[in-house]
């Protein structure tokens, strides 16, 4: 299935979007040729929230759990931080976000990134940069 995503190891290198995880289960239930063209062209991170969102699934079949896998592979990882939590806190006090949510745009926001999502609750946290998407 290779998604040919750059891959980056170090994260002072550039990254260019923080995906959030709608856009994740889109790709790997559609596999639409066009998004994955269009975004295998950059470096991608997810929060570690998405990764557990993706594989937390019930009845996660073994199929799915290595489609995740090969997709994730090709994604930077990024952990929870105590700078995470103080965003996530004040975003979710300032906007009615739930937590996964505030946690994913308080990591994006963390690292300086542009959040990729099709959640259209998300245009309203004013102080982040969100790409939104018409999946």
């Amino acid at each position: 299935m290779g998604w040919n995503i750059k891959k980056q190891s170090d994260m002072a290198q550039m990254i260019d979007f923080l995906v959030d995880t709608n856009v994740l289960i889109y790709i790997l239930e559609k596999h639409p040729a066009s998004v994955v063209s269009q975004i295998s062209t950059f470096s991608l991170a997810v929060s570690v929230i998405s990764e557990i969102e993706l594989y937390g699934k019930k009845n996660i079949t073994q199929h799915e759990v290595d489609a995740i896998r090969e997709l994730l592979n090709d994604c930077e990882i990024i952990d929870f931080s105590t700078n995470i939590k103080e965003i996530a806190i004040s975003i979710k006090q300032k906007y009615n976000v739930k937590v996964p949510d505030a946690i994913i745009v308080a990591t994006a926001k963390s690292f300086g990134l542009p959040l990729v999502t099709a959640d259209i609750d998300l245009k309203k946290v004013f102080d982040a940069d969100i790409v939104l998407l018409d999946l």
